[in-house]
């Protein structure tokens, strides 16, 4: 009976650790992710719900690229030009999803100089070249003019999402990719697949105008076209070298941290 007892209570006691323990271990391998903030409003842009709203639309659409999605607003950097300050921001921070450090892009606008910059780190860097952070840039500035500084954000952190899910060198807004144009598609070859079908179920018809000309009697004896003058009109090639405003790509920061980069107003 001893021996029994003595084995039950280690049993119980082998129980008791594995509840408690476990589930604390999985929380802490959950938590371990670097990143804990992503919304920095220092300019007071946002209210507190948005700011929450914000933080919690990042914090998930980060976990799924296993890139942190920030966002910074500044009234005035005390006479530092922008992209020295994201730099720095970087370097001492430490900010990354993954890792200190890590895959990061970062959204920055500074109200008093009306400057907006965009700058992917790491995986960023690659998946969100400068070209991609142009699109992303001028997507969102006529919001950031109108002072729609939360929708601005959105669109910004919902677009960088879906651009890293496309591989580097493709244009993410080609219009093979959107899905409207795809249904559209779809939808056109039903309509010619359909009509094929209803077409031969018809029959077909055999029946022409040859089979009711005489080609002894008819009153055409020839045809022919007679080729007058050519006319040749020369235009001027409109110039190419129209620019939307920006500048400033990517850098590497006084840390040496490469980055990928957008700069422009708003």
């Amino acid at each position: 009976m001893s021996g029994g007892k003595i084995k039950k209570q280690s049993l119980f006691f082998l129980l008791t650790i594995f509840i408690l323990f476990v589930p604390w271990g999985i929380s802490v391998n959950a938590d371990s992710m670097n990143q804990k903030q992503y919304i920095y409003d220092y300019a007071e842009l946002l209210s507190e719900t948005e700011v929450e709203e914000l933080e919690s639309l990042s914090s998930e659409l980060s976990e799924q690229m296993n890139t942190a999605f920030m966002v910074i607003t500044v009234n005035g950097m005390d006479g530092k030009d922008i992209i020295p300050y994201v730099q720095d921001f970087y370097d001492e921070h430490a900010p990354g999803y993954d890792q200190p450090h890590g895959n990061t892009s970062i959204l920055t606008i500074d109200l008093q100089t009306r400057d907006v910059y965009l700058a992917g780190f790491k995986k960023a860097e690659q998946y969100l070249d400068d070209a991609r952070l142009d699109m992303v840039r001028n997507k969102i500035t006529p919001d950031l003019s109108q002072g729609n500084y939360f929708q601005a954000f959105s669109v910004y952190i919902h677009t960088a999402h879906d651009y890293m899910g496309f591989k580097p060198g493709v244009n993410p807004e080609n219009i093979l990719f959107k899905w409207w144009f795809q249904l559209a598609v779809s939808l056109i070859v039903a309509g010619i697949i359909v009509a094929l079908m209803a077409y031969r179920s018809g029959g077909r018809v055999t029946v022409s105008a040859q089979n009711y000309m005489n080609n002894n009697q008819s009153g055409i004896l020839n045809k022919y076209d007679n080729y007058i003058r050519q006319t040749v009109t020369k235009q001027k090639k409109p110039s190419s070298n129209t620019k939307s405003g920006g500048g400033g790509g990517g850098g590497i920061s006084r840390g040496g941290h490469s980055h990928s980069g957008s700069r422009g107003k708003f």
